[in-house]
């Protein structure tokens, strides 16, 4: 088969990363957060996969294989080697108003709290806040209507603005949720790395989908307790035979390591 080429593995990269950002869009981490994590995690797998016989890789090579300079890929090995400490976050300018709201002492009441605001006036108005946190680029009116959407401003009966809550996050998630979903998805990505990239002499790991374009609608509903039912009922089978290959915690000092194993099914349907 012929290799990838660039534009392919871009598109492909594309495609993948759009829900990926639909999360993080969700969540108000906006794109120089995430451009600042990238770059650490670039200068992480650089640093630790692409190294020659055993070795990992050097800084010189790690700048080549990234497009970094080698004192950026010292900085962020650093950030590594104490702990990859989240990057600082990128305040949008939601997060900006909130906060000044919240702290310059001109918008706060006599108990410290947010004070109400009109949205136009000289002084003391949201539109005055906005430009006072340098928004002269986003409409007030397009910031405020955000802001109510996520939760974070009210628009009380009389018409003043109402600040009640502290943080922007456009729409909450359960973190459970949220750790499940980066953990699903680095299993599956780890699985087609290793088929992707895998020698003659390994075997491919498993991973095959069911997927029809031409499916009625209506039977979204059928489809979904047919999954649950079957996948629910695969899933135990494969359980029932993980549990029975276990290495008891006894006879982990005489046997093979223990390696994490296991399949997972999802249902697949477009947004």
């Amino acid at each position: 088969m012929a290799n990838a080429t660039h534009d392919e593995v871009i598109a492909a990269t594309r495609m993948w990363l759009r829900p990926v950002i639909r999360i993080l869009l969700r969540s108000g981490i906006a794109w120089r957060e995430f451009a600042d994590l990238s770059r650490t995690t670039y200068v992480e797998v650089a640093s630790s996969h692409f190294g020659r016989r055993g070795r990992p890789t050097n800084v010189s090579r790690t700048a080549v294989l990234t497009g970094l300079t080698r004192r950026d890929v010292r900085k962020q090995r650093e950030i590594l080697e104490n702990g990859a400490a989240a990057p600082a976050p990128f305040v949008t300018k939601a997060s900006l108003v909130l906060s000044a709201w919240h702290l310059l002492p001109e918008y706060r009441g006599r108990a410290g709290r947010p004070m109400l605001l009109e949205f136009e006036g000289e002084r003391r108005s949201f539109v005055s806040l906005v430009q006072r946190c340098g928004g002269s680029d986003v409409p007030p009116t397009t910031l405020l209507k955000e802001l109510v959407s996520a939760g974070a401003v009210r628009v009380r009966a009389d018409g003043r603005l109402e600040a009640t809550d502290r943080n922007y996050i456009p729409h909450a998630m359960d973190g459970q949720m949220v750790r499940l979903w980066g953990s699903v998805l680095a299993d599956v990505a780890t699985t087609h790395v290793h088929n992707l990239s895998r020698t003659s002499k390994e075997p491919p790991r498993f991973e095959r989908a069911a997927v029809n374009g031409e499916v009625d609608a209506a039977a979204v509903p059928e489809f979904k307790r047919f999954l649950e039912e079957e996948g629910q009922a695969f899933l135990e089978r494969v359980d029932a035979w993980l549990t029975a290959h276990q290495v008891s915690k006894s006879k982990r000092a005489t046997q093979s390591r223990p390696v994490r194993l296991g399949a997972g099914v999802y249902h697949v349907q477009d947004l």
